[in-house]
């Protein structure tokens, strides 16, 4: 793992919306529906994207080969992240959770259903789904494009860009302006840190928002 890549793990989803919001890059925000199959996942590091559609006239053997396809194909040591364009079938399951954690995969992101909950979690693969659905792809899905743009909700996510996804939700990082969202999110983490222990200590909130410009 990269030092950025490190850095970025450590840094949460909240914090960096409000520095990309201040840098003008506020439409970073993934649907609110997307969550963590398990309460205290996260996801952190660079993206690389997926994206199908329903095809129904796939034979099980067509299904099953595209999607293996995909799993052959993606690079190792991402966080993935599927725009399937469907709310139908689960485009996440636990043998796929399984090959990809052999390629070092750092987690999963759909804008749809995941299956084999349980299985997943005991795995302890991070996938961020909106619901579950015991429905799969077998003669129902294909993928039609890997590694190129994708939309979730507003928010156009490139292989390359940045993604942090924690209890707050997921906020995607444009690739081009990384390093500094890192560094100045670093920055807000130690004042809010500092205003934390401020405040605890019997600070008056009005005054240690004047004198942090934090809440």
């Amino acid at each position: 793992m990269s030092d950025l890549s490190i850095r970025l793990s450590k840094c949460y989803a909240s914090a960096i919306h409000d520095v990309l919001r201040e840098m003008g890059y506020g439409n970073c925000v993934l649907p609110p529906e997307i969550q963590a199959l398990e309460r205290g996942q996260k996801l952190a590091g660079e993206i690389y994207t997926i994206s199908g559609c329903i095809d129904q006239t796939l034979s099980r053997h067509e299904s099953l080969l595209l999607w293996s396809q995909v799993l052959s194909k993606v690079p190792g040591g991402k966080v993935l992240v599927c725009q399937p364009n469907t709310h139908a079938v689960a485009l996440m399951g636990e043998l796929s959770a399984r090959a990809l954690m052999v390629k070092g995969t750092k987690g999963y992101l759909m804008d749809g259903h995941c299956r084999d909950v349980e299985e997943i979690i005991d795995a302890g693969f991070p996938v961020f789904c909106r619901l579950t659905t015991a429905a799969d792809i077998v003669e129902r899905w294909k993928y039609n494009s890997l590694g190129n743009p994708i939309t979730i909700g507003t928010v156009t996510i490139r292989s390359g860009d940045y993604i942090v996804a924690d209890m707050d939700g997921a906020v995607i990082v444009p690739q081009e302006v990384i390093e500094e969202v890192v560094d100045k999110t670093e920055k807000v983490m130690l004042t809010e840190s500092e205003m934390r222990s401020a405040i605890l200590e019997g600070m008056d909130p009005e005054q240690a928002y004047l004198k942090y410009r934090k809440f």
